[in-house]
């Protein structure tokens, strides 16, 4: 499927490279670990490695190159980047309060106690949240899936975090309206519903369902056929298999490709976690994002945006381990900063990992993820299909296998 450079002339020694395959065959797949694994590593947008193993779920068929995965989290930076483009054009800007768009907002209240569906709001924040907080997850919102707190169980009563076929947009907010803040924007960091929030104001801002504007605006343009909120009518047999881990165990499947009800249309554009695509396709994303916003002509953000996005926004550049109060995935918060739709590296030291200041990322909670290295100009993307992301190791292992690869540097 994908037409591989000569890693040596791209600074990569392709014996190491050819290390990747039999570990995730040895260590994942045959073991039964995973499904299924598919990996792109490019430099320079050029693809330099690929793997491709497992098997599309039970019916046991090969697993395809054009196989359809739920990116779910890795939908965030496809839809801060559809918020950005509005903000280049002057419909929006960062710090703007959100209730210019959303009326419904404007009596939040913070988190003071309480349990089961009424948790106690004293009072309003001290100043109100703004588009950069849902940006930055620093807007006070939360994820059931979270099941810390009161809050987050109050989430879950009302599925938030599952909300396509039970809710539309304005319903959405309204519910969210209803709700307490964990604590008042812009004062921690706490992964969250807050990219659906965002994905709400692209869609009040433009006119558009999120998912028209993304194809009109960002996947027309950068050629990326196969992304889509649900799946396209007649291609249910490219979605794989979802599982979910079950300790000492195979994961169990809990959503089939065949039956799934992303291949039929949904009520609500999920953009903090809806989209189903191929590795393909971020690729291109991916590449956009290194290029600084353009890929074959097309461009979607200016550098300078690009360049806004993947810097580290936290207060005081702090790392994730001073201002995050929940845990979203496998990797380590140490030395890692968040922008506006991005982790990112702040200090190479602390992640204890072979890396670059200033690369960026981000994942999905299938154990899917993706990083952009603009120093060393590498992008990679991997997917494969087992919930929760924290689950196993394998996002460190993989960045660990890549950079132990490389035998040139840009740095």
């Amino acid at each position: 499927m994908f037409e591989l450079a000569d890693a040596g002339s791209l600074g990569f020694d392709a014996d190491r490279l050819a290390r990747i395959a039999p570990f995730l065959a040895q260590a994942y797949v045959d073991s039964g670990r995973l499904p299924n694994a598919q990996l792109l590593v490019a430099r320079d947008g050029q693809p330099v490695h690929y793997t491709r193993l497992g098997t599309m779920g039970d019916d046991e068929r090969e697993l395809r190159d054009d196989a359809l995965f739920r990116i779910a989290s890795m939908t965030k930076p496809v839809t801060s980047v559809a918020f950005m483009q509005l903000v280049e054009q002057c419909q929006v800007a960062l710090e703007e309060p959100v209730t210019r768009v959303f009326p419904e907002l404007a009596d939040l209240k913070v988190y003071a106690g309480g349990g089961g569906s009424i948790p106690f709001a004293p009072g309003a924040p001290a100043h109100p949240m703004r588009f950069v907080d849902l940006l930055t997850h620093m807007s006070g919102l939360t994820y059931g899936l979270q099941n810390r707190n009161n809050i987050d169980a109050v989430y879950r009563e009302h599925n938030f975090d599952f909300a396509r076929d039970h809710l539309d947009s304005d319903g959405f907010v309204d519910k969210l309206s209803k709700l307490p803040l964990e604590f008042a924007p812009g004062q921690g960091w706490n992964y969250s519903v807050s990219t659906d929030v965002l994905g709400i104001a692209v869609e009040r801002i433009s006119g558009m369902r999120l998912g028209e504007y993304f194809e009109k605006h960002i996947f027309d343009p950068l050629g990326m056929t196969d992304t889509r909120f649900g799946v396209a009518e007649g291609q249910a047999e490219r979605l794989v298999d979802a599982y979910s881990y079950r300790p000492g165990q195979a994961p169990k499947m809990i959503n089939a490709g065949a039956t799934s009800k992303l291949n039929k249309p949904g009520t609500f554009d999920s953009g903090g976690g809806g989209l189903v695509g191929t590795t393909a396709d971020y690729h291109r994303f991916a590449t956009m994002l290194l290029n600084g916003g353009e890929l074959d002509g097309a461009r979607i953000l200016s550098p300078k945006t690009v360049r806004l996005m993947r810097t580290n926004h936290l207060p005081d550049n702090a790392d994730l381990t001073e201002m995050s109060s929940s845990l979203f995935s496998e990797a380590n918060n140490a030395g890692t900063g968040f922008g506006l739709g991005f982790a990112m590296v702040i200090d190479p030291a602390k992640t204890l990992m072979p890396s670059s200041l200033g690369e960026f990322y981000w994942g999905g909670a299938y154990s899917t993820a993706f990083f952009v290295d603009p120093v060393e100009r590498i992008t990679m993307v991997f997917m494969t299909q087992v919930y929760p992301s924290s689950t196993y190791p394998v996002r460190r292992q993989l960045k660990t296998l890549i950079y132990s690869a490389l035998t040139e540097t840009y740095a």
